[in-house]
């Protein structure tokens, strides 16, 4: 197929459907970290490319999919083996937002949020360590789900931080969200009831005044159609301290899974990207003991407060997608306001999902919704239930 908008590292490479089943006729794309066989994964890197070998099978989520009647079309591209959040890739260039040509599409799974957003795949599949399903969609105006940690195999995947990773689905509707989510969780579940709805005022803070005006109105719809609502404060001592809980054990894992090889090839990244992987290393002698702890309160709290029927509601992202290309503070702060945000879901292991509640001077925003652990499907089912409502809550606003 032809490529316009830089989705693809390889746009040919085809897998025709094993079985039929639920995703009789979709097809998907599928980012450049898992194994295809007799296909080598770049991971976003001409040196990882290099020195690895054809896979001998296919990962199982790609086995999965195929089983169930998809087909791949297209294998797509992440920055620099996952560690990035822009989707600009030093080597390989950057994937266009098919909402606004000259805004960031999101990262890693960039490409991978773009073959969906343009209309070239029905779906597509990513990974989520940070947020590098959560915000590209956010930025391209899509629906994304970060699974409970552990919910979806990981079996085949280039790993970054194994104790964050999960992997990730994206698609224009929550119909078809659900439907893939359902193969991939191996569940016919059709739960879909929360009762409580929390929402939480110091996320709200970390969100561009504009950007929350723009989803008030998906909100109060969200919150009307609920008896019981509470605002709740997540983080009383800041979300600093969680997000650098999450930075450090994070860099640790990465270091540990990828230090060796890194020492032993020598390999050439990005600017951005390399000075990450230096600061990663100077982590090996820290002890974690005291991050773990807050890690675990973090985690014990969110599990306490939404047990198995709440719900919290929060906005994606600080904003839209930054500019291409941008430099300097500004991004550096926004940079870190989207890591307190997505920071919750990955310490605490919870499934969320994004859908393009909003919209600022056309640029799409993410409304986030995260449930108890292992409420995967109760989710995905409900927001296949909810969510034309919630975006129309929006057009409303608008119109």
């Amino acid at each position: 197929m032809k490529d316009t908008w830089n989705a693809f590292v390889d746009s040919d490479l085809y897998v025709p459907p094993t079985g039929t089943g639920m995703l009789n006729n979709l097809s998907f794309a599928l980012k450049d970290v898992f194994d295809v066989q007799g296909h080598i994964s770049s991971a976003g890197n001409p040196d990882w490319l290099a020195t690895h070998q054809p896979a001998s099978e296919h990962a199982d989520v790609v086995a999965a999919l195929l089983k169930e009647g998809a087909a791949l079309k297209g294998v797509t591209h992440t920055d620099e083996l996952m560690y990035g959040l822009n989707g600009e890739n030093a080597h390989y260039g950057t994937p266009v937002n098919p909402k606004s040509a000259d805004r960031i599409p999101g990262g890693s799974s960039s490409g991978s949020a773009v073959a969906v957003a343009a209309g070239i795949t029905d779906f597509a599949v990513g990974t989520d360590t940070g947020g590098s399903v959560r915000i590209p969609s956010s930025y391209c105006g899509i629906f994304g789900y970060r699974p409970s940690h552990g919910r979806i195999s990981t079996n085949g995947l280039i790993p970054l931080a194994p104790s964050f990773d999960t992997v990730g689905l994206m698609a224009r509707d929550g119909h078809t969200l659900q439907k893939v989510g359902a193969v991939l969780l191996n569940s016919t579940s059709r739960a879909s009831g929360f009762t409580r709805l929390y929402v939480p005022t110091d996320v709200m803070e970390l969100v561009d005044e504009q950007s929350m005006q723009a989803l008030a109105p998906p909100i109060k719809h969200v919150m009307k159609s609920f008896s019981t609502t509470e605002e709740i404060v997540i983080a009383p001592q800041g979300f600093s301290t969680y997000m650098e809980t999450f930075r450090l054990l994070q860099g640790k894992e990465i270091w540990q899974t990828h230090g060796e090889w890194i020492q032993k090839e020598n390999p050439t990244f990005g600017d951005d990207i390399g000075s990450r992987f230096q600061w990663a290393s100077t982590l090996t002698l820290l002890n974690m003991n005291y991050i773990e702890e807050k890690r675990r309160e973090l985690r014990y709290f969110m599990y306490s407060q939404l047990g198995e029927d709440g719900i919290l509601v929060l906005p994606t992202a600080p904003g839209p997608a930054p500019v291409k290309d941008a430099k300097g503070a500004d991004l550096e702060n926004r940079r870190l306001r989207t890591l307190q945000m997505t920071c919750i879901a990955g310490l605490s292991g919870l499934p969320q999902v994004t859908i393009p509640a909003g919209e600022l001077d056309g640029l799409p925003i993410g409304l986030s919704f995260i449930a108890g652990y292992n409420q995967d499907e109760k989710l995905l089912n409900w927001v296949k239930e909810n969510s034309d409502r919630i975006i129309q809550a929006s057009v409303r606003s608008v119109s």
